[in-house]
C-alpha cells in the first residue's frame, strides 16, 4: 500500500518513513526542503535498504498539490507533517505560519477529496491545549487560547479537518505530540534544524559539540520546582511508531469514529534543568549554559495523559529520558564525523 508523507524529509517525517518501509508500506515523500535536506533520503535508504519516492514541491500551491496526486493515484492514505513548527519564530512571523500551515492543509484536503483518498493522519501538537487548567492533560481537556501563532495554526487545522469530515467520507486521526527528541539508533537520521535551534535538545547537543558557545535557558522563575519550564519529552522513534498505529487503525477499519484525537507523550514531565542533567549524565560532558529572559509563547508546564493512545492504538512510549538524550548525542557526534 502506498502512503504519502508530506514533510517526509523532516525530523519526525524521516523516522516515520523508516517505520513504514520496515513494515512493508510503499512511501512517497512530498517536501519543499525548506527546513530539511535531500540527503536524508540516502540515510533512509541505508537503514531500510529502500529508497522512498521523493517529490520536491510546495503544498501551499494548489496546482502543485493536484499534480502530485495525479502522479500517484494509488495512494491509500496520507500522513501530513509539512508545517513550520518553531513556537518562538511564529510569534515574530505569524503570517508565515498561517500561510504555510493552513494553505497546505486546505490544498491537501481538496486534492484528497478529488482523488478519493479518505484516510489522513495529522501531525498536531500539545500546544493546542495552551496552559491547561489541570495536569496531566487528556484529550477531553478544553482547548485554551494558544500561546503562539504556531499553536493557533494547529487548533485551526484540527477544526478544518473536523469540518471537512462533516461533509465528506474523510477519516482522520490527529496526533497531539508533546516534545519529540532523540534520534534513530543507527545515528543516521536525527534532528538537524537549519540555523540556530529553536528546540532545547539540538541546542544542548550543538553546545556540547562546540557549535554554540553556550545554551540559553529561557526563564528560571516559573512556578515549577526548579523554576524552569516542564515538558513531556518523547523519543522520536516511539512517536514515529504511533503514526503507523494510527494509520493501521483506519486501514483496518477499527476506528470507532471518523475523527479521533490522541496524545502522544510518555506521561511524565521533565524540567529544562532535568533534561540538561540527563544529558550531562549520559554524555559525560559538562554544559555551558546561561539563564535568559522568558521566551514569548512558552507554556509553563505540560505533560500528557496517554491512556487513550495506550488503549485504542495499542501504543506506548518505551524509551526513557536518558535513552533519548544518549541517542541525540550519538547523532550529533555522527554529524561531527561527517564534517571532519
Amino acid at each position: 500500500m502506498k502512503i504519502l508523507l508530506t514533510g517526509g524529509t523532516g525530523y519526525i517525517g524521516a523516522h516515520t518513513v523508516v517505520e513504514l518501509q520496515q513494515s512493508g508500506f510503499e512511501v512517497v515523500i512530498a517536501d519543499n526542503l525548506s527546513n530539511s535536506f535531500a540527503d536524508v533520503l540516502d540515510a533512509i535508504e541505508f537503514i531500510t535498504h529502500i529508497r522512498p519516492v521523493f517529490e520536491q514541491m510546495d503544498l501551499t500551491f494548489a496546482d502543485q498539490t493536484k499534480t502530485l496526486f495525479q502522479r500517484h493515484r494509488d495512494i491509500v492514505g496520507v500522513i501530513h507533517f509539512a508545517a513550520f513548527k518553531a513556537v518562538g519564530e511564529s510569534t515574530q512571523l505569524p503570517l508565515k505560519y498561517y500561510h504555510n500551515n493552513l494553505f497546505s492543509l486546505v490544498n491537501l484536503l481538496n486534492s484528497m477529496k478529488e482523488f478519493g483518498i479518505n484516510k489522513l493522519v495529522f501531525s498536531s501538537s500539545c500546544t493546542v491545549y495552551g496552559q491547561p487548567d489541570s495536569l496531566p492533560v487528556d484529550e477531553n481537556a478544553p482547548l485554551q487560547k494558544a500561546l503562539s501563532p504556531y499553536g493557533t495554526t494547529k487548533q485551526i487545522a484540527e477544526q478544518i479537518i473536523w469540518d471537512t469530515i462533516q461533509t465528506s467520507n474523510l477519516n482522520a486521526v490527529s496526533l497531539r505530540y508533546f516534545n519529540p527528541i532523540g534520534a534513530h539508533e543507527s545515528a543516521r537520521i536525527g534532528e538537524l534544524p537549519i540555523g540556530v535551534p529553536n528546540c532545547l535538545v539540538p541546542y544542548i547537543t550543538q553546545t556540547a559539540i562546540g557549535k554554540r558557545p553556550y545554551l540559553n535557558i529561557f526563564g528560571n522563575d516559573y512556578n515549577t520546582p526548579d523554576g524552569t519550564c516542564i515538558r513531556d519529552y518523547i523519543h522520536v522513534v516511539d512517536l514515529a511508531k504511533a503514526h503507523l498505529s494510527a494509520l493501521s487503525l483506519m486501514l483496518d477499519k477499527n476506528n470507532a469514529k471518523n475523527y479521533e484525537v490522541f496524545n502522544l507523550g510518555t506521561g511524565h514531565g521533565y524540567s529544562v534543568l532535568e533534561v540538561v542533567n540527563s544529558f550531562e549524565r549520559v554524555s559525560g560532558v559538562k554544559l555551558n549554559y546561561k539563564i535568559a529572559d522568558r521566551r514569548p509563547g512558552d507554556v509553563e508546564q505540560i505533560w500528557a495523559s496517554t491512556s487513550l493512545a495506550n488503549k485504542i492504538l495499542g501504543w506506548k512510549a518505551e524509551k526513557n529520558l536518558d535513552d533519548m538524550m544518549l541517542s541525540a548525542w550519538n547523532w550529533e557526534k555522527k554529524l561531527a564525523e561527517k564534517i571532519n
